[in-house]
């Protein structure tokens, strides 16, 4: 990508090494400022329209904002934790894989794009989970094969939850309000910013690679042999030894039993020479 590189060397030192951990530690101070009553997430939370009321803020702290479980949901502490786990491990693989501009970027661009298309729904609230869900689908691209370990025991391999989330991500778009196809938008338009060119590609290699494939295939399908008078092939007759004749106008072929004894094939300048 020319424009990446030619914005990566312009900005690249603006770059946030480590973000993934920096909003994860942030998720998990507010979280537990919420439990201890020390912050109100009703303050935090962002619709378009409390901008109108001059709470900036907002638009920055609903990237910190998780649901927070009830005392005795261990259960919850427990898949909160693994989501944390699963962010910090997808995040930093992705930073290692693009470097730490492109990562800032993309999520930059899941960023804006939520937030810059949820004022067509003003009064609807915005959530990260579609941001998040976006760097686990692109995480997902780049290393279909990666397992995780389901439930510690089941190893699965991330492109089939990937498929499954892509599954029930469309059903959301579909069934879903307009706050929610805006933000499920936010995050394709997103992941085909960064990866459809990558897609288009592979596709087309796909594409090119079937087609010199069916050539090979039609190349070792087709008799190089075919006998003149019969038909007989070196794939129908793999055993006989055909020869090919050059009386005959093209050096016409001949199976063993028709070399010896058949009317020669000549042209029309030949019929009247003779």
């Amino acid at each position: 990508m020319a424009l990446l590189d030619k914005l990566e060397r312009s900005f690249g030192w603006l770059a946030i090494r480590n973000l993934a951990l920096y909003l994860i530690i942030g998720q998990v101070a507010v979280l537990f400022a919420a439990m201890f009553q020390l912050v109100d997430l009703e303050r935090l939370i962002f619709a378009p329209v409390l901008l109108a009321e001059g709470e900036w803020w907002r638009v920055l702290t609903f990237l910190l904002v998780v649901p927070v479980p009830p005392p005795t949901a261990i259960l919850s502490f427990v898949f909160l934790a693994f989501g944390w786990y699963l962010f910090y491990l997808m995040g930093g693989a992705l930073e290692a894989q693009w470097g730490a501009f492109r990562f800032n970027l993309f999520i930059l661009t899941s960023y804006v794009l939520t937030v810059g298309l949820s004022f067509f729904a003003p009064n609807s609230l915005v959530t990260n989970a579609f941001i998040l869900g976006s760097i686990f689908i692109a995480f997902a691209y780049l290393n279909p094969d990666f397992e995780l370990m389901m439930f510690f025991i089941l190893p699965v391999k991330i492109k089939w939850l990937a498929l499954i989330a892509v599954v029930f991500g469309a059903y959301g778009f579909v069934v879903g309000g307009l706050a929610t196809k805006l933000q499920t938008a936010a995050a394709v338009i997103a992941f085909l910013l960064f990866f459809g060119g990558d897609m288009i590609r592979t596709l087309r290699q796909g594409r090119r690679t079937a087609v010199r494939r069916a050539e090979k295939a039609a190349e070792v399908v087709q008799p190089r042999h075919v006998c003149f008078v019969c038909g007989k092939t070196d794939k129908t007759h793999p055993q006989l030894d055909f020869r090919y004749c050059s009386k005959c106008a093209g050096d016409q072929c001949y199976c063993p039993e028709h070399i010896q004894n058949h009317a020669h094939v000549v042209t029309a300048d030949d019929a009247k020479k003779a």
